[in-house]
């Protein structure tokens, strides 16, 4: 069986330039979650679609986030008796930053416990959303392993990153790390 690819962006959904969008372009193994509101994010509703789009796509699936996403899933992942196969995690926001965007003030306070599968949190030396010490608390905290990539932003189009081949492979690396 081949390997879900699920892509779970931030807060106002990933751009046409944006790497999640890119990849998912590139093959029918991504897919995106629906979300039926992308610029004021609920958590509730957030994790109920995760839950469900995980339960269609079964545990052969690995989670792709970026941003808010993140937050998500580590609210999901206590909740749920699902277990993805991994979860690549890139920038996860810090809910105490100033910037940190009001509407989505219900992701605050994420659990900080291991998530129950295997995960990849990629960070940045110089994301306006979080300091490095805060992801690789997360990291930590979550059980993933850490990866920083240096002054990239927030990974994302504004900061540059549109295809984005080192985070593809990561990804790769990821999917070949927990094959059978």
């Amino acid at each position: 069986m081949s390997v879900n690819l699920l892509i779970l962006p931030g807060i106002g959904n990933s751009d046409a330039e944006h790497w999640q969008t890119l990849w998912q372009a590139s093959g029918p193994a991504f897919s995106r979650i629906p979300q039926a509101e992308w610029d004021a994010p609920q958590r509730a509703d957030w994790v109920r679609q995760l839950e469900a789009s995980l339960q269609e796509k079964g545990p052969d699936t690995i989670l792709v986030a970026h941003s808010l996403s993140c937050l998500l899933v580590a609210h999901w992942a206590p909740t749920t008796r699902l277990k993805p196969r991994a979860a690549l995690l890139v920038a996860p926001p810090d809910p105490a930053a100033s910037v940190f965007p009001p509407e989505a003030l219900s992701f605050a306070q994420p659990p900080m416990m291991p998530l129950g599968f295997p995960a990849l949190l990629v960070a940045s030396e110089n994301d306006p959303y979080a300091s490095l010490g805060f992801a690789q608390g997360c990291a930590a905290a979550w059980g993933a392993e850490f990866v920083s990539i240096g002054n990239a932003g927030h990974i994302n189009t504004t900061a540059g990153y549109g295809a984005w081949p080192q985070g593809r492979q990561l990804l790769d690396r990821l999917i070949a790390e927990t094959q059978g």
